[in-house]
């Protein structure tokens, strides 16, 4: 879509939440000049939509009283794809609270779809099949995600109410890069104010978010997903393991992903091949080691257990029972 027809379509969206708008608060949510917001307004006046203008101190643009847009129009392919992504996204625990809003969604979709396609639709979601297990996870609120959303949008702090992990309360003032969606939660990722440095929040445990005046300039650097995915594997945990593994960085982060550990590459020597095996410290914090070993099993590697001493154990266990299994006749 055109930006033009983009912003054009913004505005309206801007003018369906009620009230009046003016000039200058329409100029600076779409990122234009006054006038290019009359030129838009005009677009708008030609397909009928009724805007009308209000004069004076408090003056701007507002629709006219009772207006509403004509019913939402989908052709069978994007009307497969909504329902697809619903059932994708509550399967994955991507969903805000409203949990019914995306089943009502669904049901007003599948109740106006040909016949045709829906028993096709229906033959697909009879056939379809997961290998995980649907997600049973605590979503966001609706009205804590949008205005973060607006907020990361604009560059504009927000102010927000947060309960860790300990069930501690505080208030914070936070510049948001951007929302990450990770292992089916939701993620904000910013600059805490209060202390001055980066943070991760999870928006499930944000019960109140408002924003508030001024701006900020977004940092360079890693985008928002690295940013989550660093923080994971940084993060404060009961166990903090050091490993040695000899292969490539591929086959390692095929196992152990940025978001759970960190390796440390060194620059091949001069003639090396780059994408040869080498020894490679892998480093990485976990609450629980009984994980650990399978997926270490599952790298078919040469691997040195630096630390902790009771993932050694735990691994030597695992490979004592695989043998006696083994053994059996």
């Amino acid at each position: 879509m055109p930006r033009p027809t983009g912003r054009v379509l913004t505005l309206l969206e801007l003018l369906q939440s009620g009230g009046t708008r003016t000039v200058a608060e329409l100029a600076d949510r779409l990122g234009v000049e006054g006038r290019t917001v009359r030129r838009y307004v005009d677009q708008l006046i030609d397909l009928d939509v009724p805007v009308e203008s209000v004069r004076g101190r408090y003056g701007g643009y507002r629709l006219a009283p009772g207006y509403r847009l004509p019913p939402l129009m989908l052709s069978d392919d994007e009307a497969l794809a909504v329902l697809l992504g619903l059932v994708a996204g509550r399967r994955a625990g991507l969903t805000t609270t409203e949990r019914t809003a995306s089943e009502t969604a669904s049901a007003k979709i599948r109740r106006v779809l040909p016949k045709h396609i829906a028993r096709r639709l229906d033959a697909l979601l009879e056939a379809l099949d997961f290998t995980d297990q649907p997600g049973e996870f605590d979503a966001p609120d609706a009205g804590v995600l949008l205005p973060i959303a607006d907020a990361v949008r604009h560059r504009r702090p927000v102010s927000i109410r947060y309960t860790d992990r300990d069930g501690r309360r505080s208030e914070r003032t936070l510049h948001a890069y951007g929302i990450v969606a990770h292992a089916g939660r939701w993620y904000v990722t910013g600059k805490d104010a209060r202390v001055g440095e980066d943070r991760t929040f999870r928006l499930d445990r944000i019960a109140d978010a408002r924003t508030l005046p001024g701006s900020f300039e977004t940092p360079v650097g890693p985008g928002p997903a690295q940013r989550v995915l660093s923080g994971f594997a940084t993060a404060e945990y009961r166990h903090e393991v050091t490993l040695r593994i000899h292969g490539t960085v591929g086959q390692i982060r095929a196992r152990l992903p940025a978001g759970v550990a960190s390796v440390e590459e060194h620059e091949p020597a001069a003639g090396e091949d780059q994408s040869a095996e080498r020894w490679l410290r892998v480093e990485l914090r976990a609450e629980r080691l009984d994980w650990l070993p399978p997926v270490l099993a599952s790298l078919d590697r040469p691997f040195v257990i630096e630390r902790p001493d009771e993932l050694r154990d735990l691994v030597i266990a695992l490979a004592d029972r695989l043998t006696s299994y083994a053994r059996q006749t």
